[in-house]
């Protein structure tokens, strides 16, 4: 059982920047990111394999998010620049024990972060 502990959500103006933190309770394959929107449903937004720091990207993100790791710590992140309204959502840091991008299972995931960027 991997416990997932996500930070750094909060309130921002378009254009912004923010970080998210997500912390493991232990080592696991891939840990990535969700986020749900008011009204719907939840989309992948980014992920990383932790051996190898292989990334995948929804277009909507690409560009302007970025996630990095932290192996020692088992710590991902994600940076998300040159925010928009749209990114308003809960943010939901996952893990998958056996494979990684947006089609991978993710068996583990956090209680959810807000994001509200405003106009």
């Amino acid at each position: 059982q991997v416990q997932l502990v996500e930070s750094g959500g909060g309130l921002v103006q378009a254009g912004d920047s923010l970080r998210l933190s997500c912390a493991a309770s232990g080592r696991t394959y891939a840990m990535g990111w969700f986020r749900q929107a008011p009204g719907k449903e939840r989309e992948f937004a980014a992920d990383i394999t932790m051996s190898t720091g292989n990334t995948y990207y929804a277009d909507s993100v690409k560009g302007r998010f970025t996630i990095s790791r932290d192996n020692a710590k088992n710590t991902v992140y994600l940076q998300m620049n040159s925010l928009k309204p749209d990114d308003t959502a809960v943010y939901y840091c996952a893990a998958s024990p056996r494979s990684g991008g947006p089609h991978a299972t993710y068996d583990y995931w956090g209680q959810g972060t807000q994001v509200t960027v405003s106009s």
